[in-house]
């Protein structure tokens, strides 16, 4: 009778442990169905290639660069492939002054899902090159890039980085090269 009880009490035990296991797990399975969405740190790398649509006075509709010192206004658009966005296209209006400073940035990164990055940068273009850049490059710019939210797989998404750009002799575009970090929301693969 003894062994009975003793087996029947280490038998309860052992459901109990397995059953608060099977619904630690359901309530994580359950959390997430929730909305709860598991935030990850990932690598932010992009290569992009971009079109200056306008470059000039802000005298455009819906001006945005009132301040005289940054009345110059810059809108490029272009298309690229990063990681994690595969491939996007790209918009970036801002700000600027006669001495290549910029800022009051607004600009996204597009997928082919259509999931939409925002991304924003202050800083200043500088006349020339680098010595580790190509022979062709006639100004650049290497300054920090903010990442602030975004829609689909983007929502709520934060991180940053810095843009190693430049424009070149050989062709009309910027071009783009960036690094840093984006934390998102965990994909399920």
């Amino acid at each position: 009778m003894k062994h009975l009880k003793t087996s029947l009490i280490i038998l309860a035990s052992l459901c109990l442990i397995i059953s608060c296991g099977r619904s630690d797990k359901s309530s994580k399975k359950a959390s997430a169905k929730k909305g709860e969405a598991e935030m990850v740190t990932l690598p932010f790398e992009l290569n992009a290639l971009g079109n200056y649509v306008y470059m000039g006075p802000d005298t455009l509709p819906e001006p945005k660069c009132a301040d005289p010192l940054s009345a110059w206004r810059v809108i490029v658009d272009g298309n690229g492939s990063g990681t994690p966005m595969g491939e996007f296209t790209m918009h970036a209006d801002f700000c600027g002054d006669e001495q290549g400073n910029y800022g009051n940035t607004y600009g996204y990164l597009l997928t082919a899902g259509g999931d939409t990055l925002f991304i924003s940068s202050t800083g200043q273009v500088f006349e020339g090159k680098l010595d580790d850049h190509p022979a062709f490059v006639t100004s650049y710019w290497k300054d920090p890039v903010i990442i602030s939210g975004g829609s689909g797989i983007f929502e709520g998404a934060t991180g940053s980085g810095i843009t190693d750009d430049y424009n070149s002799s050989e062709d009309p575009y910027s071009h783009h090269h960036w690094k840093g970090t984006i934390t998102m929301m965990k994909q399920e693969l």
